[in-house]
C-alpha cells in the first residue's frame, strides 16, 4: 500500500501523485488517452481501488489545473519509501515516452523532479534509458 494510515485521506494523497502524472502528460500539449491508461494503471498499483480510479483521476486533473508550481504534488511523493518513488520516475518517464520521443520541455521537468524527489542522477538516467529501451 501506498500509504501506512487507511482512511478517507488515501484518495486525497493518489489525486495528488496523479496530478503529478497529469502535469507530466500535459506538458508536451499532447495528453492522450495512452497516458491517461499509463497513469490509471500507476494508481491502481500505488493501491488506488478499481471503483475509485475515474474520481482520483478527475480530483488530480483538477489540483493541476488549478496549482502554480508542482512543488504542491512533489511532497507527497517525496515522503515515499524508494521503491515507492523508482514506481513513480517510471511511470513519468513512460508517459514522456508514450509518443515515442521526450521534449525538451519534458526533460526539463525531470531534472527537476530529480532534485525536488532526491532521486540520484544515476538512477534517474537508468530509469530513462530502460523506459526508452521498452518504447522504440
Amino acid at each position: 500500500m501506498l500509504f501506512k494510515k487507511k482512511d478517507k485521506n488515501d484518495n486525497k494523497d493518489l489525486a495528488k501523485v496523479a496530478a503529478l502524472l497529469i502535469h507530466a502528460a500535459k506538458i508536451d500539449e499532447n495528453f492522450e488517452n495512452e497516458e491517461k491508461n499509463i497513469i490509471n494503471q500507476a494508481l491502481l498499483k500505488l493501491g488506488a481501488k478499481n471503483q475509485d480510479i475515474e474520481d482520483i483521476f478527475r480530483q488530480g486533473k483538477k489540483l493541476e489545473e488549478n496549482a502554480n508550481q508542482i512543488l504542491d504534488f512533489t511532497k507527497e511523493v517525496k515522503n515515499m519509501e524508494e521503491k515507492k518513488k523508482v514506481e513513480i520516475i517510471e511511470t513519468l518517464w513512460k508517459i514522456i515516452y508514450s509518443n515515442k520521443d521526450a521534449d525538451i520541455y519534458e526533460t526539463s521537468l525531470m531534472r527537476r523532479l530529480a532534485g525536488l524527489l532526491y532521486i540520484d542522477n544515476k538512477i534517474m538516467g537508468d530509469i530513462k534509458e530502460k523506459i526508452k529501451k521498452e518504447n522504440q
